[in-house]
């Protein structure tokens, strides 16, 4: 009898203190050793949010959901838009706007509409089976709104680049649904420059804001060096590996759906979740904004922590009243524009003494971080990591030879995936199929 009490006073011990853990874990922790991102570097961040935003407005000249500062955008320079009616269910709204204060061509796409059957037909389209994207596995609805946004509009895209003299940046950008859409987009447009009339990869950005799981953990961390994700703190969608249709059968009850699925990957190995290649995952580098502390009242100053994680990358679901609040757009814009001009204000005071607080500080180029993650996903025998890492050091010695260099056809990269032997005026699903692998079975 002893015995059964102990052991019965050892399992309830262990229940309590998992309870503790779980109920006290916030998103803040996910984040806690990577260094601070500096202003420069998240500087785009709260503009790329404000041209999301101005995907929800019918009118930009006479805006009736803009920010307290506006939108900043000319819409004289908005090139093109569509709304759910064009588009016909194939992508969610989206438009082209040509900035040229910053020199970018901008293509935005909107967030999930929960009353719009086409975006929950693009979620619920998630076929992995046997077929390989680029040498990963892809959110297939995703991918298949990307490539017709790109079938629609490379011919515009690649037309204002020639027009703006070939030096302006070709940016993707998107919220929840969009985020998706947008990051495969980038990758696809990385591999296949010439078809938007020569553009390198290194003037292609991808911004995936709240972003969705997409793509597997070796794409990830592979384009992490073009496509930049943005989380809120306790934002539950790049946390939850639950396929994106089962959250929104489950959304009038999401609290509980997330509490099951936190109980379940508790007791999933971190091994064995890594060496899943059809696991998906939030693409590219993070950005994660932290407001709150533990036990704290109120909102904070913010400050925006960057890395490229490959083990530990927004694993652990947060039980948190903030966690679907987190996901919205407008508060991820006053943010990052609060941290970013907290950030202006410190670069700006010279620092006499220590800090109280400890914090790691970068000491490392973003690519030295770009090839350190390549080289931390090989030693966790990542599937399909040793090879992206390899294609990526040939990428990095022949941009380093081509730079200065005007033609095109010097810099191309070196894998096999990338250009046509034919004109770009093409169809995009012919690059898809040198982009896509299937396998044996």
């Amino acid at each position: 009898m002893s015995v059964c009490c102990g052991v019965e006073c050892v399992v309830a011990a262990g229940c309590l203190r998992w309870g503790w853990k779980r109920c006290t874990y916030i998103g803040s922790y996910d984040s806690s050793t990577w260094p601070n991102a500096t202003g420069e570097e998240f500087e785009p961040i709260p503009r790329i949010c404000r041209i999301i935003l101005a995907v929800y407005e019918r009118d930009l000249n006479c805006p009736k959901f803009a920010p307290s500062d506006g939108y900043g955008l000319n819409p004289d320079w908005v090139i093109k838009r569509l709304s759910y009616r064009q588009t016909l269910g194939n992508a969610p709204p989206y438009l082209i706007y040509l900035n040229h204060d910053n020199r970018e061509i901008v293509l935005a796409i909107r967030g999930l509409n929960l009353v719009k059957e086409s975006d929950y037909k693009l979620l619920l389209d998630n076929r992995l089976g046997g077929q390989m994207f680029d040498g990963g596995f892809v959110h297939h609805g995703l991918l298949k709104s990307a490539v017709w946004v790109l079938n629609t509009e490379f011919e515009t895209l690649k037309k204002l680049w020639e027009e703006t003299g070939r030096q302006y940046r070709l940016v993707f950008a998107g919220h929840s649904l969009g985020s998706g859409v947008a990051a495969l987009m980038a990758i696809i447009a990385a591999n296949s420059k010439d078809e938007l009339g020569g553009i390198p990869r290194d003037l292609i950005r991808g911004y995936a804001v709240a972003p969705t799981r997409c793509m597997s953990l070796n794409l990830a961390v592979k384009y992490a060096d073009i496509i930049s994700s943005v989380v809120l703190q306790d934002d539950f969608l790049p946390r939850t590996p639950t396929p994106l249709e089962d959250i929104f059968k489950s959304i009038f009850c999401l609290p509980c759906l997330l509490f099951f699925v936190c109980l379940r990957d508790t007791f999933i190995p971190e091994g064995r979740k890594l060496r899943d290649p059809r696991r998906l995952y939030a693409p590219g580098r993070m950005y994660h904004i932290v407001e709150r502390k533990f036990c704290r009242c109120g909102r904070f100053p913010p400050e925006v922590r960057t890395a490229i994680p490959v083990d530990g990358r927004f694993e652990h679901i947060v039980l948190s009243c903030n966690a679907i609040s987190d996901h919205a757009i407008i508060w991820i814009q006053r943010q990052t524009e609060k941290a970013l001009q907290s950030a202006a204000a410190e670069e700006d005071v010279t620092v006499t003494t220590p800090p109280t607080d400890q914090k790691l500080d970068r000491r490392l180029t973003l690519e030295k971080e770009h090839k350190d993650a390549m080289d931390r996903a090989v030693s966790l025998n990542i599937p399909h990591a040793e090879a992206f890492a390899e294609t990526r050091d040939e990428e990095s010695s022949s941009s380093n030879r081509g730079k200065g260099v005007e033609n095109p056809e010097e810099e191309e990269p070196q894998h096999d995936i990338v250009r046509l032997s034919k004109p770009p005026n093409k169809n995009w699903n012919t690059v898809m199929e040198k982009l896509l692998h299937r396998s044996k079975s």
